[in-house]
């Protein structure tokens, strides 16, 4: 499980843009995208550096978590 703290996200578009990111690296992951809490949590075999690049590529700021 890689858990991201990201900033920038407030909505289900990020929600959607952050989920699909991911599931480009590995289409079977498990995602859940915590708006309150700023925190995305992936169950996934992806390396944690692939998956903040993905996130960060759709223009999120991960702080923390890599």
């Amino acid at each position: 499980m890689i858990t991201l703290q990201v900033e920038g996200m407030s909505c289900g578009h990020c929600v959607r843009a952050v989920t699909e990111a991911i599931h480009t690296l590995d289409p079977k992951a498990g995602v859940q995208v915590d708006l309150k809490s700023g925190t995305v949590r992936a169950e996934t075999g992806a390396a944690p550096e692939a998956i903040a690049a993905a996130v960060e590529e759709e223009g999120y700021k991960v702080v923390s978590g890599v």
